[in-house]
């Protein structure tokens, strides 16, 4: 009897780091299906099916999650990128609601819907902003990243009776589809990467995937609550060594 394909839902992978991801299941052999509120701008290959759906409309929202696990069959993966887009709307109340009350019921709504055999894998992808200040960003921005961290560690204790792991990624800056010809083509950018970062360059949307990939796997069968830095190292230096660092650029 061939094995059924595991079922990966991404809520915000239509660009960006969730369409890398997308495709990166997708190429392992999942079946992917991504959530967005608007459809993407180009076609998503084969193997991954779309979803549109506003975050913030509960009601229309657990009908496409019903509707979602009646086409595609009970989940293995569930991973949340989802972000608020300031234009929508007050920032604050956008914030809130789209990192943390979507999250909360997406998580909430799909925790009887993991398949017994599969991964049952969460995982939520936050940012450095949870704990240090990015000052382009505002108050919900922080609020809601930090929240993010502690709802994993949450529901990593209360769904861990079910076998459910929930984990987050916090990426440091990284080189996207949409973002990548803005950074290679600065060189000033690079030499500032390249002084700045431990490792001495920026990090790609491949590697987050991997990361990702990676929590969601068997192989991270005993991880849970955990939140992994993704910023080759970034978040281990000080603020005086940065700003040494960019005092003595060249």
């Amino acid at each position: 009897m061939k094995a059924r394909k595991p079922h990966s839902l991404i809520v915000g992978g239509t660009r960006g780091m969730g369409r890398v991801l997308a495709e990166h299941l997708a190429k392992k052999g999942h079946r992917v299906s991504v959530v967005g509120r608007r459809a993407p701008e180009k076609k998503l290959p084969r193997g991954i099916r779309f979803w549109q759906a506003d975050l913030t409309r509960e009601k229309a929202l657990r009908e496409t999650l019903v509707d979602i696990v009646r086409r595609g069959g009970r989940l293995s993966r569930l991973v949340c990128l989802q972000r608020f887009k300031a234009a929508r709307g007050d920032a604050w109340e956008g914030e809130i609601a789209t990192s943390l009350s979507a999250t909360r019921l997406l998580i909430e709504a799909l925790a009887g819907e993991f398949h017994p055999a599969g991964d049952k894998s969460v995982v939520l992808v936050s940012s450095a902003a949870s704990d240090v200040i990015a000052a382009e960003q505002g108050p919900g921005y922080h609020v809601a990243k930090a929240g993010l961290n502690q709802m994993a560690r949450y529901y990593a204790v209360v769904l861990g009776q079910a076998g459910i792991r929930v984990n987050v990624v916090s990426p440091g800056t990284v080189l996207k589809p949409e973002n990548r010809d803005f950074y290679l083509g600065d060189a000033r950018l690079q030499a500032l990467f390249k002084q700045v970062v431990p490792l001495g360059r920026m990090g790609t949307a491949q590697e987050i995937a991997e990361v990702i990939d990676f929590l969601g796997s068997s192989n991270a069968s005993f991880i849970t609550g955990q939140t992994l830095l993704v910023d080759g190292g970034v978040n281990l230096l000080s603020t005086e060594t940065l700003a040494r660092s960019l005092f003595t650029q060249d």
